[in-house]
């Protein structure tokens, strides 16, 4: 790969510099050079000959030297592996090792700089680092060779390049000064390096073979960065660019020698370089733009540093190449280039005279800003102004020159089009220039008049004839269709040819979409300078800008596009000056363009015309802009009077299509004197003296004027209601309630005018419309007319449902139908309705409230719609004359509801949905009922349709729609015909039916089965969920007793058998084997069968199935009794489809046949079916039974009496038939009791574990089992599941007491069935209990303020009182078996071989999860109810409460299970609760149970510790934002407050602020354990708690403490000071420890101290009941001394309000015994922890002397600060002392004491980070941020905020609660400093 060395290669290799080479050569040595090369040749063989030579040939390491000698080589990979090795090796190596290869390694560093590949010369920076590292101080006698190549290597065009070569340079010289030594001592050898590489050509730059290309390229990069590295170095060494701090560090005349010396080798060096190379002139011709960018950059240098290097001679060859630079077209090159330009013209005035200025300078100059400075606008147009400031004046003919300037400048522009950068820039640029201009005018010009004149052509060249002339084109270019008139084009032009010219050109030019903003921000930008430097000159442009507007106005055509240049210069004018304080766009701009322009817009009805002046309001405000209309100062009253005299007449008089008039009336509204405006003009408007005295006399021009007006102040308030600081106007009037009540209440015939003014007063005419200018009450007697008119419609309909619905209407809410006097008057009136409803109809989502009203008017929509598409199925050609107005209406209101969307429905509330789901239900059951001379075939396809859109409509989830159709299925007179079903027993059974009966009932199951074709047989009989609802897959309900009442409705179709359209036969019996297939659903089957069956037995058999040959279906229709052909049809299909098998055959066969006998008696009616049956059972059951064993692994023990008697009775039990099979107890019952009352099972503390209370022998262990397992096979193998209270209660006792006796003899299967069945019976609870929750939601929710309370108490007392016992005594032994079963689960009394241990957590994670999430359910249901009861009144909640009381045990178990509960099953539980749907949440629920009337101790403390851990805390106890809306806003007494809000205030839950906020002075008078008095401090417990857990620096602890601060009574420690009872302590004044204290106070000592400690009270809410005066006294103690952790302020100043000195002495002395030594040391420990990284600031921690010492020191300044702790720390505050300052003011000493002091005063937490706090307000300070004038302080000590907002006057900054403090107690809203108006 490489070449011949030697001499052959000479003549191609880099000529070395023989001065340097011999420099570096040691003394006595042979001149030859670095690494044994002379030149670039090696001269191995004769260096190797001497001895001299062999011995250092011998010190090199030999794989170093064979890397080295690899660097030659040509391939760059070749050279990356070298260089990556021997940094490796360099990193491995001593010091000693490695300087023997650095004269070899520098000579192979210069050349590898200079190599192609970038890579390598990165690696190249990257190993001399390594070197550096290693060698250190012994690089020193090596600097010549490499100091040159070093510092050209920095500048290197590649950037990582030269960061890395940089990185190496500062590893060997880390210090500043360091390197500053270096480059002076070895200044010639970098010059003299230098000066090669600017010799060099690209033939002459390597001895390699490489590619020209590649040779241009390298040598481009050599000369730029060569010339950089000069020009850096003299800005270094002369002009001194490194600090001079470490010059003057500098000791010793040594260094002053080096510098000097240094400067003048910098100077002569550079000197000679520039003569050599001719000034570098002939480097700015090169091609390159790098080499052209550093040449600038280097003669940037000279100029500066040596700017006499430049004699007179040279200075017009000079002067023509950097003056006429503007030729440079590379805009990589521009930013040096201007650099040069600027310094040499500035520092060189007079080379202007040495040339053409014209031809050299200002025709390139000219070119250059024509093309856009050729792409370098950033860089360039902001160097303009600076280059028009160094042009001597006398170099140029003045205004010539400026013209032309800005005239060029200008046609540059459309290159900056499509960059927003450029744009931006160009914009500044020309500002700056032109303002420039305007101020250096006399430059230029002699004279005033002169000078003003010149000025006054620049206004009208520039500012008029370009910029604003470009504005108006910009605003035209936007609508093609449209143009300015030939005068506003005009009147804006200069007169200058060019201007004109380029104005023709770019008419049609299309601009960017921001180009039209920019502009307009500059010449505001401008106008602006102009005012501030002359006022006459401003004028010039109001002039122009009055005939544009004056112009426009006149015009009568195409205005609409041509105002918005108007208004949105207006809106910019706002944006850029007005809100800046400046006056000029009122004064001398808008207010007399309006002045003259107000009568022609006065008369003018075209929205355009008005326009411009509602914006101009909207920017001035109205009493500004009619002060600029009349030229007068007009205070409130007058300006009112000119509004009611003029404005009201003049835009109300006559109003026009178009009502443009009615936005400048509204558009001079003004807050001040809003409702006397308001009331003015509706006094105008509505004649006060007529209306209401007799309907319909409202004036009908004036109405719909009025109409008019009120849609325009609906949809300004709706376009205006999300703008913050937008004014919440009062709209209402009571002359428009009286209008409106008059119109209503009128009789036919109606005006247009009248329904569009209602629509317009009630509002709601689209969703987002909430503006109301009525009352609420009005609203809702309108509505209440709507419905009565509605009713009155229905009443007349001809069928017999609709009047029966309207009746149940009428006397649900009351209503009374309207009367009239013929149908025609009832129609009309109904499309009168139908036209408000349908320009109001979402008003109705504000009356939620009002459930009745509401959901009636739906109803009767619904109704009419239903009756037009009955109507439209039965149309009878005899009767459509008629009928036909009817149906004219009817189809109206059918187009109206069809329009209503989905979205409206779901946003109604629960009630309303409910209400009107529960009539519309009844509607279709009066149809199927009632009606008898309809198609019924078409009317039960139009009601399965409409069950299908109430479905949609109304059902947000699976549970409201099992709602309507227990709705549809509840039972009548009719319905159901066989079957009964019963939420206890599960079903019952009719005896005797009639034909008129049977009739309707097949018509009813005829819509059934239509329904479970439409919406799915899993939705009607399974009550499973549905796609449709959720989006997700189809699941289960949870289990209840819906499964049994579809299951019995399931059973009601197959008896009913055949019905219209259908059979069960063909329709049912598929649907159900279907969705069998696909589902593992058991229990409904189970329970069909157990009804079908069990009617049977009822019914007996009358003929049946032949057991001769298999059945068949034909055969199945010649049986008559209907539940027999039912459970047969049944059974076949199941057996037939491979539903069922063997198993299924064998339970039912052995139910069947222990049903057979009962004693020694038979049971008949079973014997005659069970032949039909067995016909069925026969093939199933002739397959081979498998039975299963249970294996035993104990030994047995020896007998005794006691255990003999226990396993005789257990054998004798265990002879019994299986508990699954009972029919009656008998006396089995009794040895069933006795036997389970021999395991009796102990329960420990608050029983949080259960087990077994004796211990059994092995025997009774096995038959425990075996009676067990007998009950769990034949349960899990039986298809009847029996219900007998009875026997349930038996099995879950044998469950509980075999899972605690027998649990390691349990498999899999005991442990489900275990499982399964204690989650059915908690389950089962669950539902009976959420059904008694939505009772009690129901009874609250529809009770209204005329409702006695006694009837609502009654219906909550019923509501209670179905409560069942017996499922929760099922569920308690449930709960017991549940957590025994906890308990249990990864316990290992046993060798179980890998995956066989039935108790693994894994296998039993889920179920565990569903029994917990049912548990809660329990525990949140009975919370939702008692939050829903104490909504309404405590007597209420004390019911729902109480109901708890009667089972104690039960609801222990329930909280025990929910505090172990895991934090997923709660998130589950909550979200299921948040889903139900009841007025309550699960949040409320748990509030309710803490905080209960009635309190159950274990319930109190699972619900404090749900609400204190994840995931309910996070949302505990903030409100969500709806409730926040609170209030009345209207109440503005005080000062008014600019931009002070209250956002960011914390607004707590009503549950917990209540117990916070508005302590009751009462509970003093209470006992101290009193249940008020609890509660209060278990709201404070959680309080706190939540608190502490919050972050400190968190902005919402922050929020938190505020809110302590601002709301809530220091009054609650006085109450903990009651249970502690200081009065008995006795202060310690001496040591003695045998002084006892008082318990209470002990108590409470010991828990404070803990408190503090542990940063909690959980252990005290845990011993907390039951409640006793020392438990109270304790969490009393925890409470303080949490308090004093968590808010130390805030008890600090309670403590400082105590005016009784005993009082507060003891107080002191507790603290200062039990809290404040655990608090200072956690104080200390949190200050010596914390990190204060900063080199300004350091703290020092004495914990002897209780002192931390904060030492901050900035520039030349510093203060120490000591904080010392009281002894009774927190409550005396923390004293501060300045100990040391240096170069402070005593005021600002003095001040910065204070601070601190308030700092740690005011903070409420922990001391390091008040600390942390006062050290950044210090920061801030010394940043530059002003302090707040109110409190001196930047940062502000309680809410931590800067100054923000500032006085419009003075400019001073001020914090925005500072300010509320100043205005609440100055009473005024004036700045604090200079008095304006803030």
């Amino acid at each position: 790969m490489g070449r011949p060395k030697g001499e052959a290669a000479r003549s191609k290799s880099r000529p070395s510099s023989s001065s340097l080479a011999a420099s570096l050569v040691p003394s006595g040595a042979t001149a030859v050079g670095f690494g044994g090369y002379v030149g670039s040749s090696r001269v191995d063989s004769s260096l190797a000959s001497t001895p001299e030579a062999s011995s250092f040939m011998n010190d090199l390491d030999g794989e170093m030297a064979q890397h080295l000698k690899r660097l030659s080589r040509k391939d760059p990979t070749t050279k990356l592996k070298a260089l990556t090795s021997l940094s490796q090796h360099l990193k491995q190596k001593t010091a000693k090792e490695i300087v023997p290869i650095i004269p070899q390694w520098a000579f192979e560093y210069r050349k590898l700089l200079l190599d192609y590949n970038r890579e390598v010369r990165r690696a190249t920076h990257d190993t001399m680092t390594n070197l550096v590292d290693a060698v250190g101080r012994d690089l020193a006698p090596h600097l010549k060779p490499l100091i040159g190549p070093w510092w050209f290597s920095q500048f290197d065009s590649v950037y990582e390049v030269s960061q890395t070569a940089k990185r190496s340079f500062q590893t060997a010289f880390p210090a500043q000064e360091k390197r500053l030594d270096a480059l002076m001592l070895y200044a010639a050898e970098i010059f003299l390096y230098i000066e090669e590489n600017l010799k060099l050509t690209p033939q002459s730059l390597s001895d390699k073979t490489i590619a020209s290309d590649e040779l241009e390229e390298m040598h481009q990069q050599v000369v730029s960065s060569s010339l950089l590295a000069l020009a850096t170095l003299l800005d270094v060494l002369v002009s001194g660019q490194f600090e001079r701090s470490d010059l003057d560090n500098m000791i010793g005349e040594s260094k002053h020698a080096v510098k000097a010396r240094a400067m003048n080798v910098a100077v002569s060096s550079a000197e000679k370089l520039f003569s050599a190379h001719k000034y570098f002139l002939d480097f700015l011709k090169s091609q390159s733009p790098a080499i052209r960018s550093a040449t600038y950059s280097v003669l940037r240098s000279y100029i500066k540093n040596i700017p006499d290097v430049v004699n007179k001679g040279d200075m017009k060859s000079l002067a023509v190449t950097i003056l006429g630079a503007f030729q440079e077209r590379n805009p990589a090159c521009h930013s040096s280039m201007w650099q040069t330009v600027l310094i040499f013209s500035r520092t060189y005035p007079d080379s202007w005279t040495t040339l053409n200025v014209q031809k050299i300078i200002l025709s390139r100059l000219w070119d250059f800003l024509k093309n856009g400075c050729f792409g370098s606008q950033q860089v360039s147009y902001p160097a303009l102004v600076l280059f028009l400031d160094t042009i001597p004046p006398k170099a140029v003919v003045g205004e010539k020159f400026i013209l032309q300037f800005f005239q060029n400048l200008w046609a540059g522009r459309k290159l900056s089009y499509f960059s927003n950068g450029d744009q931006l820039a160009f914009f500044v640029g020309l500002e700056e220039c032109f303002l420039w201009t305007l101020r250096n005018a006399s430059r230029y010009c002699d004279g005033v008049e002169a000078i003003y004149s010149f000025q006054r052509t620049l206004v009208d060249t520039v500012v008029i004839g370009l910029l604003w002339h470009e504005y108006l084109l910009a605003a035209s270019s936007k609508y093609q269709d449209t143009s300015f008139s030939e005068t506003t084009i005009s009147s804006s032009k200069c007169s200058t040819e060019p201007v004109d010219k380029e104005s023709r050109e770019t008419f049609n030019v299309k601009y960017p979409a921001d180009y039209e903003e920019n502009l307009g921000k500059c010449i505001i930008r401008i106008l602006s300078g102009i005012h501030c430097l002359k006022h006459d000159l401003l004028l010039v442009f109001c002039s122009t800008f009055q005939g544009n507007c004056l112009d426009l106005f006149r015009q009568t055509e195409r205005s609409s596009q041509n105002v918005e240049w108007a208004v949105k210069f207006l809106i910019l004018l706002d944006e850029h000056a007005v809100q800046k304080g400046e006056s000029w766009p009122l004064v001398n701009l808008l207010g007399p363009t309006l002045k003259e322009s107000f009568p022609v817009i006065e008369t003018s009805d075209s929205p355009d015309s008005v326009r411009l002046i509602v914006v101009a309001v909207s920017v001035f405000g109205p009493q500004k802009i009619i002060q600029g209309l009349i030229s007068a100062d007009l205070g409130t009253r007058e300006f009112f009077q000119y509004f009611n005299e003029r404005i009201i007449p003049s835009c109300l008089r006559e109003v026009g299509p178009n009502a443009s008039r009615l936005d400048l009336l509204l558009a001079l509204l003004d807050e001040e004197c809003f409702s006397e405006q308001w009331n003015a003009i509706i006094m105008y408007l509505i004649n006060s003296e007529q209306v209401g005295v007799t309907p319909g006399t409202v004036d009908n021009n004036k109405i719909s004027i009025l109409a008019m007006l009120i849609e325009k102040v609906r949809e300004r308030t709706r376009k205006h209601a999300h703008l913050e600081g937008s004014c919440s106007y009062e709209w209402h009037h009571e002359l428009l309630d009286s209008a409106a009540l008059s119109i209503i209440h009128s009789f036919p015939p109606f005006r247009k005018s009248d329904a569009h003014f209602l629509c317009a007063v009630l509002g709601g005419g689209v969703e987002d419309d909430k503006v109301s200018f009525l009352s609420r009450n009005t609203s809702v007697l309108i509505y209440e007319e709507i419905f009565r008119i509605l009713m009155t419609f229905m009443l007349d309909s001809s069928f017999i449902w609709v009047k029966n619905i309207c009746s149940l209407l009428s006397k649900r809410g009351n209503y009374s139908c309207r009367g009239f006097e013929s149908s025609t008057n009832v129609l009309e009136m109904a499309h009168f309705a139908l036209d408000i409803l349908n320009g109001s109809f979402f008003c109705l989502k504000t009356m939620n409230d009002e459930t009745e009203l509401v959901s009636g008017i739906l109803a009767a929509i619904f109704i009419i719609d239903w009756e037009f598409n009955v109507l439209s199925v039965t149309k009878d050609e005899n009767q459509m004359g008629e009928i036909e107005a009817r149906l004219t209406f009817c189809q109206a209101i059918h187009i109206f509801r069809s329009k209503i969307y989905n979205q409206f429905f779901e946003s109604l509330s629960i009630n309303n949905r409910n209400s009107l789901g529960t009539v519309l239900v009844e509607s279709i059951k009066c149809i199927i009922f009632m009606e008898t001379k309809l198609d019924y075939e078409r009317i039960i396809s139009l009601c399965c349709q409409w069950m299908g859109d109430i479905f949609e409509y109304f059902c947000k989830d699976q549970f409201e729609e099992q709602q309507l159709l227990e709705q549809l299925l509840t039972k009548n007179d009719w319905w159901p015909l066989w079957i009964m079903p019963d939420n206890r027993l599960g079903s019952s059974f009719k005896a005797e039916n009639g034909p008129l009966y049977a009739s309707k009932n097949t018509l009813f199951v005829a819509l059934l089965d239509k329904l479970i074709s439409r919406i799915g047989f899993a939705r009607v009989i399974a009550a499973a969920t549905s796609p449709s609802l959720t989006g997700e897959p189809i699941r289960d309900l949870p289990t209840n007793n819906l499964y049994s009442s579809r299951a019995w409705l399931a059973a009601e179709i197959l008896c009913t058998w055949k019905w219209l359209g259908g059979s069960a036969l063909h329709s049912f019996l598929p649907s159900l084997s279907e969705y069998v297939k696909h589902s593992s659903e058991n229990c409904l089957l189970d329970s069909i069968v157990s009804i079908l069956l069990d009617g049977a037995l009822v019914q007996g058999a009358g003929t049946g199935l032949s057991p001769l040959w298999p059945a068949s279906y034909d055969e199945v229709q010649g049986i008559e009794e209907p539940f027999l052909r039912a459970l047969v049809s049944l059974l076949l299909t199941f057996f037939q489809d491979d539903i069922w098998g063997k198993g299924k055959a064998v339970s039912l066969f052995n139910a069947l046949l222990d049903k057979l006998y009962i004693g020694d008696t038979t049971n008949l009616n079973c014997l005659r079916i069970l032949s039909s049956v067995m016909s069925i059972l026969i093939r199933p059951l002739s397959i081979r039974l498998v039975d299963s064993s249970v294996s035993d692994e104990c030994d047995y023990y020896s007998q005794s009496k006691f255990h003999e008697s226990v396993v005789d009775w257990l054998e004798r039990t265990v002879s019994f038939p299986p508990l699954n099979t009972w029919q009656t107890g008998e006396d089995m019952e009794d040895f069933f009791q006795l036997v389970i009352s021999c395991f009796p099972i102990k329960a420990t503390e608050q029983l949080q574990g259960l087990k077994q209370e004796r211990y059994i022998s092995p025997v009774e262990k096995e038959l425990l089992y075996k009676l067990f397992e007998k009950q769990r096979q034949h349960a899990g193998a039986s298809a009847v599941v029996n219900k007998l209270p009875l026997v349930q209660r038996l099995l879950s006792q044998l469950v509980v007491v075999s899972v605690a006796y027998c649990w390691e003899e349990f498999n899999e299967d005991d442990w489900n069935f275990v499982l399964t069945r204690s989650r059915f019976w908690i389950e089962s609870t669950v539902v009976m209990m959420e059904e008694v929750a939505e009772n009690v939601n129901d009874a609250v929710s529809n009770c209204s303020s005329s409702n006695d309370m006694t009837d609502t108490l009654k219906k909550l007392k019923i509501a209670v009182s179905t409560i069942d016992p017996f499922p929760i005594k099922l569920a308690t032994n449930a709960l017991l078996a549940f957590s025994l079963f906890c308990g249990l689960m990864g316990l290992q009394k046993k060798e179980y071989p890998e995956n066989s241990n039935p108790l693994r957590i894994e296998r039993w994670e889920v179920i565990k999860d569903r029994i917990l999430e049912g548990i809660l359910r329990l525990f949140f249901s009975t919370g939702v109810a008692e939050a829903i009861a104490n909504s309404y009144c405590q007597e209420a909640s004390s019911v729902v409460a109480s109901s708890r009381l009667d089972h104690p045990h039960f609801w222990e178990l329930v909280a025990s299970r929910a505090i172990e509960s895991s934090s997923h099953a709660r998130d589950k539980a909550l979200k299921s609760i948040e889903i139900w749907g009841l007025s309550k949440g699960p949040i409320s629920s748990l509030y309710a149970l803490l905080f209960s009337c009635k309190p159950l101790p274990p319930v109190q403390f699972a619900a404090f510790v749900i609400i204190s851990t994840e995931p309910v805390m996070h949302s505990a106890f903030k409100c969500d934002a709806a409730s926040l809306v609170k209030g009345d806003t209207s109440n503005n007494e005080g000062p008014h407050n600019p931009d002070i809000s209250s956002e960011g205030n914390v607004r707590l839950r009503e549950e917990i602020s209540h117990m916070l906020e508005k302590f009751p002075e009462e509970v003093f008078e209470m006992d101290l354990v009193a249940n008020e008095r609890v509660n209060i401090f278990l709201a404070w417990s959680l309080f706190l708690s939540h608190l502490g857990s919050l972050p400190s620096t968190s902005s919402e602890r922050e929020r938190m403490v505020q809110y302590v601060q601002d709301s809530i009574n220091s009054v609650i420690l006085d109450c903990l000071l009651q249970h502690i009872q200081l009065e008995l302590y006795v202060v310690p004044g001496s040591r003695r420890k045998d002084v006892e204290l008082p318990a209470t106070v002990s108590e409470a000592a010991t828990a404070a101290t803990r408190a503090i400690r542990d940063r909690s009270v959980l252990f005290c809410i845990e011993s907390l009941w039951p409640v006793g005066i020392e438990k109270m006294a304790s969490l009393a103690g925890g409470i303080f001394g949490l308090m004093l952790h968590i808010l130390p302020a805030y008890v600090r100043g309670w403590f400082s309000d105590i005016r009784n000195r005993s009082t507060s002495s003891s107080v002191e002395s507790f603290t200062k015994a039990w809290c404040s030594p655990t608090l200072v040391t956690n104080e200390l420990s949190q200050i010596k922890k914390a990190s204060f990284a900063d080199e300004n600031f350091s703290i020092s921690v004495r914990k002897s002397a209780n002192e931390v010492v904060a030492t901050y020191s900035k520039d030349e300044t510093g203060i120490d600060l000591v904080i010392r702790l009281p002894p009774s720390y927190p409550l005396r505050p923390v004293d501060v002392d300045c100990t040391r300052s240096l170069g402070i003011s005593e005021l600002k000493q003095r001040k910065w004491l204070m601070s601190m002091k308030s700092f740690v005063c005011n903070q409420n937490g922990a001391l390091a980070e008040a600390i942390r706090i006062w050290k950044s307000n210090f920061d801030k300070e010394f940043e530059g941020v002003e302090e707040c004038p109110i409190c001196y302080s930047v940062i502000h000590t309680a809410n931590h905020s800067l100054p923000r907002l500032a006085c419009k006057t003075c400019k001073h900054k001020f914090h925005s609660a500072c300010l509320y403090k100043w205005f609440s107690t100055s009473h005024k809203s004036t700045c604090p400093l200079c008095q304006s108006p803030f």
